[in-house]
């Protein structure tokens, strides 16, 4: 990993951590947890942190989150716990994220955790994908007592977390130590398994597995129709972020990431998505990276923070404004300039690429090999809130980015998490039936009676 790419955010120390935790005023109506997606029992695990019981501050949080390591990191903390926090009021919110990333940092060094390992009998599960869905419903389900066996396409687990976010916001480390965990309880990963090509959905329910979940994201970049928005040197942001990762963790070399040292860069959209791209741009080695964004600086879905901190490492912005026509040489990799319209007036530009980040829609890979699972009109899958999650196919469950539901990782948790619920309720449901069915006699078969109880003495 080279320097650019190190985290931006320092831990605290232990002294530090204490400190903060000991600002907490542990309110009786917490705005902290009722602003966190997963409703997270903030002011308790503080509270033991406070007094330095780590190992119970840990277990308060894995009873709602099985990525705390992540969620420290990258939630939209000013929009949910820190932003509702009491003493936000007075800009002196508890830095609760930072908390939550020394805790499960903490306990991941010290090895303070040893969870118990249920005996997996009460169904078999897979689970399609590796994202925070996949994850998540992978550890609630093995911890209430399910066999869940993952399969992710890549050769490693861990989807946007691996593949989506830049090392210097998560890293690749934190994630594979947050993994680890739910490998420990038990889940099985299968790599380089791509269901819908090497295997079905039929093929799963052969298995013997109770219930499939779908935890697949959204793989097709959206396109908007703009002159040579096809040439080679328009790149998606999804795609340039996962060429990144794989060449820092030394899966392709530099040159196969596409962007390079001197190069000028223009990226499309303002989430969070295309700002993790304008920063990763610069650590490539671009020389000038510029977002163009169709709204203001107010009505940007991206953090605060992380705008903020892009204008700092040298991002610039242009507001109000579109890109209307790509120029290239056919056969080219690179752009030689393109055209931005900003508030009705067109000014060109020299670009070697553009990055688009405007969105994204799910792969129809295993819808098409997979027969009653029906979609909307731009292919999110329908699914039912009884139980929650569950497709038109009886028995497949999905949820995340691929039903068009949550917005960020803890949103995608949170609604993982109501989908464990549902697949827990299906499995049982249906187990109890084939028991029924496998003790209730034939027409032909005499009906087991049983013999009367002998009271004791």
């Amino acid at each position: 990993m080279t320097d650019n790419f190190k985290e931006v955010n320092e831990s605290y120390t232990l002294p530090e951590a204490i400190r903060e935790a000991q600002r907490c005023l542990h309110c009786k109506v917490p705005g902290c947890k009722k602003g966190c997606p997963i409703s997270n029992d903030i002011p308790d695990w503080i509270a033991e942190l406070a007094k330095g019981n780590f190992g119970n501050a840990m277990a308060i949080i894995h009873n709602r989150s099985n990525l705390p390591a992540v969620c420290g990191r990258v939630c939209a903390h000013e929009r949910q716990c820190e932003g509702n926090c009491v003493l936000a009021k007075k800009g002196q919110h508890i830095n609760i994220g930072k908390l939550e990333r020394f805790v499960a940092d903490f306990d991941s060094q010290a090895g303070i955790t040893h969870e118990a390992i249920p005996e997996k009998n009460r169904g078999r599960v897979a689970v399609i994908g590796s994202g925070p869905a996949g994850l998540t419903i992978a550890g609630d389900l093995a911890r209430r007592g399910f066999a869940v066996e993952i399969f992710e396409m890549e050769n490693e687990p861990g989807g946007v977390l691996m593949f989506g976010i830049p090392e210097y916001r998560l890293p690749k480390e934190v994630v594979r130590r947050e993994i680890a965990k739910i490998v420990n309880l038990g889940v099985n990963i299968h790599l380089n398994t791509t269901i819908g090509e090497s295997h079905t959905v039929d093929d799963l329910f052969a298995q013997g597995f109770d219930a499939i979940f779908m935890g697949t994201g959204t793989g097709v970049p959206k396109r908007l129709n703009i002159p040579g928005i096809n040439h080679p040197g328009v790149r998606q942001a999804i795609r340039f972020l996962r060429r990144v990762s794989l060449y820092e963790n030394g899966y392709i070399p530099l040159q196969d990431v596409i962007v390079g040292k001197g190069d000028r860069v223009f990226v499309v959209g303002c989430g969070n998505t295309a700002i993790d791209a304008a920063r990763t741009a610069l650590r490539i080695g671009a020389k000038e990276v510029t977002v163009v964004y169709h709204r203001t600086v107010n009505e940007m879905s991206a953090l605060r923070a992380e705008y903020d901190d892009a204008v700092a490492e040298g991002v610039k912005f242009l507001w109000n404004s579109s890109i209307t026509s790509v120029q290239g040489q056919e056969g080219a990799t690179k752009l030689t300039g393109i055209d931005i319209d900003t508030e009705g007036t067109t000014t060109h530009y020299p670009a070697d690429h553009v990055i688009m980040a405007v969105g994204s829609a799910p792969a129809a890979r295993i819808v098409s090999t997979t027969g009653g699972i029906d979609v909307d009109e731009k292919g999110y899958v329908l699914t039912t809130d009884t139980p929650y999650g569950m497709t038109t196919r009886p028995g497949v469950f999905a949820g995340g980015d691929v039903t068009n539901r949550p917005a960020t990782v803890v949103h995608a948790m949170h609604d993982a998490k109501l989908v464990a619920e549902g697949i827990m309720q299906y499995v049982d449901a249906i187990r109890l039936l084939r028991h029924i069915n496998a003790t209730t006699p034939t027409p032909d078969e005499p009906a087991m009676t049983l013999a009367p109880r002998v009271p004791s003495a």
